[in-house]
């Protein structure tokens, strides 16, 4: 359609030099084209300088339905009175049922204002005949009709009554006064606005016109990648570790096996986290290939009877239940490696601080708080003669960092640390008390199958990645911040993570 308008436009400026086209309008009428189609045309022509084109704007009125029942009908007043005239007298609602709900508020109304009709009891009454009466309003709307609806047809107060009993609305209507362009011709010849292999190969390209290129259009706008604020709070919580001294843990392997999982880390193959309502496990490899042979006889032999002071859990350790895998509940898994290895580095054992941020799972309901997959935080310190109070005093530190000045310990219970601390951070907002990590000291009989001098201790604490940034960012419902129902909105306005570190 634009494309016939286009040749339309052009053809009618051909026809002298002067030619002109008054008012867009009325020209596509007279030739049977829908206006829209030629302002389509008339601004690609105008791109390449065929034609030049003025604005203009003409006012007019447009009845409304409302408007043109009047015009055919009469006003809601004269039908009121007609219909009183006919029956003498009608209560309301028989009124209502004989011209309508509608036209007896509005007609009623207004017939009384001009004491054409009153109320005699519950009924109404005319008091004027229809030859002693005339109905203003439609003959306002036949002027106006007669006028081709034009502005000045009618004075502007009576145009502004009708418009407020939402009789006639005023319409602007935009169209272009047109004349020959600068590039002007018969036939528009298309520029080409591309390149193309086929040019290159044929030589098209030399006798082929293009567009002219233009150097301060700023083009589309690119749609970079965003941090999502997980990983905003991710990449400060590194830092900070990183400035405090710790070495990243390599967590890229979320499978792992229940030996690595549970059973170094002194975890009774009995203990509840280990069924299947708590823990993902794999049905494909169902079992891991090995684990460090020697190790796992030790691991075995602390289980059964114990060691380092310990009497053992006094069961018999079995292997399949050990070999089994699952999908890492925690990053401690990682930290029993990492473990493992520094007893058994070459040169012996070197003090050391790790640190991990990565996803586990668990097989928990999901709620507001919770969800089966989230992030944890861990942090452990190995080094001779460690106490309490260098876990304390590590904890205190990190939380600083990060702006929570407010600590509380609570004694706890976790079957591979003694003794164990919950961490409590005093919430601004919500003004109270909140468990923000669990810490503790690695048991010996986790530590010694691992080859560790009996002097050295390991203290390690940890908390999940989601809860500080639901804090951080004013997030209630952790489904609005990690899952298929975020949504990709936040991660584009998210702003960048910054923590207050307090010395």
């Amino acid at each position: 359609m634009t494309e016939s308008a286009e040749t339309a436009i052009l053809k009618h400026l051909s026809t002298a030099a002067d030619a002109v086209i008054e008012d867009t309008f009325p020209w596509a009428a007279s030739i049977k084209v829908d206006h829209t189609a030629v302002v389509g045309a008339i601004k690609s022509l105008l791109v390449e300088a065929y034609v030049k084109s003025e604005d203009l704007s003409t006012s007019f009125y447009a009845l409304t339905k409302e408007g043109e029942s009047i015009l055919q009908n009469g006003s809601q007043e004269m039908l009121v009175l007609k219909a009183l005239v006919e029956a003498g007298k009608l209560s309301m609602p028989d009124l209502q049922t004989k011209v309508g709900k509608n036209v007896a508020k509005v007609g009623m109304g207004n017939a009384m204002k001009k004491k054409w009709i009153k109320k005699d009891g519950a009924d109404l009454i005319p008091q004027k005949t229809l030859d002693e009466v005339s109905d203003d309003v439609q003959a306002l709307l036949k002027k106006l009709s007669d006028a081709n609806f034009a502005v000045d047809a009618i004075p502007e107060k009576e145009a502004k009554d009708l418009k407020k009993r939402k009789q006639l609305t005023l319409v602007t209507r935009k169209s272009y006064k047109v004349t020959r362009g600068d590039s002007y011709a018969p036939t528009r010849v298309k520029k080409a606005g591309d390149l193309t292999k086929e040019m290159l190969d044929s030589g098209a390209w030399k006798t082929t016109d293009f567009k002219d290129y233009n150097f301060l259009t700023l083009g589309e706008k690119v749609g970079g990648g965003y941090h999502h604020p997980l990983l905003k709070v991710r990449a400060e919580f590194r830092k900070i570790l990183m400035e405090m001294g710790f070495s990243e843990m390599p967590t890229n392997k979320w499978v792992e096996s229940s030996f690595w999982n549970f059973d170094s880390l002194f975890q009774p193959q009995s203990h509840p986290a280990r069924d299947a309502h708590d823990t993902f496990f794999i049905k494909e490899p169902a079992a891991t290939v090995s684990v460090p042979e020697e190790y796992y006889e030790r691991v075995k032999t602390m289980h059964e009877v114990g060691g380092s002071g310990s009497i053992g859990y006094r069961y018999d350790f079995k292997k399949e239940e050990a070999f089994k895998n699952l999908l890492r509940t925690h990053t401690t898994a990682i930290s029993s490696q990492m473990l493992y290895k520094l007893a058994n580095q070459p040169g012996g054992f070197k003090p050391a601080r790790y640190f991990s941020i990565d996803r586990v799972f668990r097989n928990e309901t999901m709620d507001a708080t919770h969800l089966c997959e989230f992030h944890q935080v861990e942090g452990l310190v190995a080094d001779y003669n460690l106490s309490l109070g260098d876990l304390i005093g590590t904890i205190e530190t990190f939380f600083k960092k990060i702006g929570i000045t407010k600590l509380r310990f609570k004694p706890a219970f976790n079957p591979y640390t003694e003794p164990s601390m919950e961490v409590f951070g005093y919430h601004p907002d919500l003004k109270k008390w909140t468990e923000i990590g669990n810490s503790g000291m690695f048991r010996p009989e986790m530590l010694a199958p691992m080859g560790l001098p009996e002097d050295v201790r390991v203290i390690a604490w940890g908390l999940s990645l989601e809860r500080p940034t639901m804090i951080k960012y004013r997030i209630k419902n952790i489904r609005d911040l990690f899952g298929h129902k975020v949504e990709m909105a936040r991660t584009r306005t998210a702003p960048v993570c910054r923590f207050d570190h307090v010395q």
